[in-house]
């Protein structure tokens, strides 16, 4: 194919010294594109001055990252910055950005699929990136359920291959930010349209499994979940769990359940690739409510609590990648991209392996590869439209598409 993509990984507390490693990876002159996924500790302006002293008005997308995935190395201590570079109009991605989400995240996102659409036949393949904190204290998220949402109602029809996430600084949710026009930018969303050359093969890496018959929802607003089956829905769940009431934090509870939603037949045997599951944002005693990251649910939708289990997680890598390789087996590869929830560092899950250790392993160091911790994963469900899903793993191949 008339084209390259390089990538690179480089750790350390000065921007300049990373980002210039980076270069001496990538080892390309006057890319057309970067991507950049950049640690939370690092300065933002710093990182984009750095950037730009060493490869001059390069076109620029990217943002924060909780952490970066590479197949040389991968961390979330906040001095992390992966590279990606593209060279020659047939693996450079077209790159369209949106600013207004803090007007509305369901309107922008419909105003960037009309454009995606415009520029688009089916079947193309594109990453979306998009600012996942809207204000903080207190937090408000983006939500990407409703970004998506606008975004799929923009295509008017067009089906897509599209796969992304949500930057963030850390771990901790403290904020976001997105490279866009050169500038370092709040409330935007990005779409990378890749060239019609190229198609994709994605796969969903899971890790919960049901600890709960359904339950219904009969109390909710917005994202805050305030009755499952006429009782407070935070009640129902540390009852459940074992837990005491009024003794848990959200984030206690996020690292523990998630509530999930069976798709199609409910009472076909388990798999894990059924559910979507939504991580809890935060749980409030005195109203007796939990706060899910999307606002997607609504009353009488059927949930289940989920329980987040480390062996299922490490499994489903193992077994989605072997998948995967099985797929793409005889295809020209070109790039591998990992959107990663952040709350599966083991950090967060305690697990003694790190699941992203165990993706990188297989990929070769001169293989293009790049991800990042993310706060919520887009990615096809189910033979339907692309949507948003938590504490999941995302790993998508780019290939030539004859």
């Amino acid at each position: 194919m008339n084209g390259s993509i390089r990538s690179a990984y480089a750790c350390d507390v000065n921007a300049l010294a990373a980002v210039k490693s980076c270069a001496a990876q990538i080892d390309m002159a006057a890319p057309d594109l970067l991507v950049a996924f950049v640690g939370g500790k690092h300065i933002p302006a710093a990182a984009l001055a750095a950037i730009q002293s060493l490869f001059g008005d390069t076109p620029l997308a990217g943002g924060a990252a909780a952490g970066v995935i590479a197949a040389s190395g991968f961390g979330y201590t906040g001095f992390e910055i992966g590279l990606i570079a593209f060279k020659g109009a047939a693996v450079t991605p077209l790159v369209l950005t949106n600013h207004n989400l803090l007007a509305g995240e369901t309107q922008a996102g419909h105003e960037l699929g009309a454009r995606v659409r415009a520029c688009t036949d089916d079947g193309a393949v594109v990453f979306l990136l998009f600012d996942s904190v809207a204000s903080s204290p207190p937090l408000r998220m983006h939500p990407a359920s409703q970004i998506v949402e606008g975004f799929n109602a923009g295509l008017n029809g067009r089906t897509l291959h599209l796969v992304g996430g949500g930057l963030l600084v850390d771990i901790n949710l403290s904020d976001a930010w997105i490279f866009a026009a050169g500038e370092v930018r709040k409330h935007a969303v990005t779409a990378l349209v890749f060239p019609a050359g190229l198609r994709a093969d994605t796969v969903i890496f899971h890790g919960c499994r049901p600890v709960s018959s359904f339950l219904d929802i009969t109390r909710i607003e917005g994202a805050e979940v305030l009755e499952l089956n006429n009782e407070p829905a935070l009640t129902v769940v540390e009852r459940m769990l074992g837990l005491e009431l009024g003794t848990t934090s959200g984030q206690q509870l996020s690292l523990v359940a998630t509530l999930g939603q069976k798709q199609g037949n409910p009472f076909a045997p388990y798999n894990e690739n059924n559910y979507v599951n939504r991580l809890i944002l935060q749980a409030d005693p005195l109203r007796g409510s939990l706060t899910l990251f999307e606002p997607d649910f609504a009353v009488g939708d059927r949930v289940q609590i989920m329980s987040r289990d480390n062996t299922l997680m490490l499994e489903s890598v193992e077994r989605g990648v072997s998948d995967l390789v099985r797929r793409i087996e005889g295809a020209d590869c070109l790039l591998g991209l990992y959107v990663d929830c952040a709350g599966r560092a083991s950090v967060m899950t305690g697990a003694e392996t790190e699941e992203a250790d165990l993706l990188c392993r297989n990929f070769k160091p001169s293989f293009p590869f790049m991800g990042f911790y993310s706060g919520v994963e887009i990615a096809p469900f189910g033979g339907h439209y692309s949507r948003p899903l938590d504490w999941t793993g995302v790993l998508t191949v780019l290939h030539s598409h004859t």
